[in-house]
């Protein structure tokens, strides 16, 4: 252990008569401490959040979506072979019929997009109600059923006034031409299955039919409105979307959820952000403390420093001192700050019920969010550049107490002693 060390740490072992020096010590700790808990708890938390409104927009939406400008797709095959091809970066991918219609029953109407897709979509992967021991897939797929089967969402269910098991009309922007004008084509289904509300408006916009019921009702023959394509990562979407571009350009549109929603999650990231510098000047209030203590403390110790530099210490050690004094502290309390918001992010959950149960007060409403609890995500990113930051703020700190440290002349010092 160097000289410089063992000084630093001498100097945070106050004597009797110094003890409020030591006490701002601990302050400074405690601020850096705090500081760096909330920082990591408040990214964690925006994290889960961004996590969470990511997962309800993709919950039913493409990753990445292949269509035609102006037409229908025909060449459906030749798309879902080529995308296949950039395994094992896309898992999937599924031709599908969307369009705008609406839904009669009971003198009741809403407006939803009704989407054709094939089975094994993963629309199937969620939880549905059902009127009968069968799975959706089944009871939407039967070919012995005399009316095609629909699954709506929960709040569609509300409006029209239906429940699992009863009929519907189905109503596309399309006309019959008949001697008696243009009547609105009409097709009934029957409601196979029910999905609840995620949190998000997009799923609740949905109701899904048959692949080859849609082509059939739309009157699109073997055409298709796209191809989804499914990939292993969210964030693998852009690439996946990039490459397909290459092979399919004009009169293709080659779109990624990013380029189709990525401006809400970017304000989510500016909030994030924003949230991080306004913490952030905690910790820069915790350095303020630091620099106030390591003032203090070359205010006290004078005569200590003027009786080192008499005995050959070098400006460049006396700096030292006390640089590394600001540095344990820092580091202590980042320390400390990092393992508390680690222990409250991770737990943010079971924290959230257990002060709910003791205060008797809702916090965290799942149905406002759409979250089966409380969205917590430590990323290893954050954390590490908030241990960064509050390092490199104590360090910072640090600087002019030891400057003026190593200033100080021993002949002045030492006058009136």
């Amino acid at each position: 252990m160097s000289y410089e060390l063992f000084v630093s740490l001498r100097y945070l072992r106050a004597k009797r008569k110094q003890t409020f020096i030591s006490v701002i010590s601990f302050i400074s700790i405690a601020g850096v401490t705090l500081g760096v808990a909330a920082l990591i708890v408040v990214l964690a938390v925006m994290t889960g959040f961004h996590d969470g409104v990511r997962q309800q927009i993709l919950g039913n939406i493409p990753h990445v979506l292949i269509q035609k400008h102006g037409e229908e797709l025909d060449n459906v095959n030749e798309v879902v072979e080529q995308a296949g091809q950039l395994a094992p970066l896309v898992i999937g991918a599924a031709p599908f019929v969307s369009k705008e219609a609406m839904l009669l029953s009971n003198r009741n109407v809403a407006a939803v997009n009704v989407k054709g897709v094939a089975a094994g979509h993963k629309v199937f992967r969620q939880d549905f109600l059902t009127f009968a021991d069968q799975t959706v897939e089944q009871l939407l797929y039967d070919p012995a059923s005399p009316i095609p089967g629909i699954i709506i969402g929960l709040d569609t269910a509300t409006s029209l006034g239906v429940s699992v098991g009863e009929t519907i009309n189905v109503i596309p922007p399309m006309f019959s031409i008949t001697p008696f004008g243009m009547i609105p084509k009409m097709k009934p289904f029957r409601v196979v299955a029910i999905f609840t509300q995620r949190g998000g408006f997009l799923d609740t916009y949905f109701a899904y039919i048959d692949l080859a019921v849609s082509q059939a009702f739309f009157d699109l023959g073997t055409g298709v409105s796209g191809v989804e394509v499914e990939v292993a990562g969210f964030d693998q979407a852009r690439p996946v979307a990039a490459a397909l571009r290459e092979v399919y350009g004009y009169p293709y549109a080659v779109r990624s959820w990013e380029e189709m929603f990525g401006s809400f999650l970017s304000a989510l990231k500016l909030e994030k952000l924003g949230l991080f510098i306004v913490l952030g000047i905690i910790v820069l209030v915790a350095a303020f403390n630091i620099a106030t203590t390591l003032i203090m403390v070359v205010m006290e110790k004078h005569r200590d420093i003027a009786i080192l530099r008499s005995m050959g210490a070098t400006s460049r050690s006396i700096m030292k001192i006390f640089v590394l004094e600001g540095l344990i502290i820092g580091t202590l309390g980042t320390l400390l700050g990092t393992a508390l918001g680690l222990l409250i992010a991770r737990n943010a959950d079971p924290i959230i019920k257990w002060l709910e149960g003791l205060l008797h007060v809702k916090i965290f409403e799942e149905s406002v969010y759409g979250m089966d609890k409380f969205p917590s995500v430590v990323n290893s990113a954050d954390v590490i550049a908030v241990v960064i930051v509050a390092m490199s703020i104590s360090l910072l700190a640090t600087v002019y107490p030891a400057w003026r440290a190593a200033r100080m002349d021993p002949a002045e010092a030492l006058r009136y002693e």
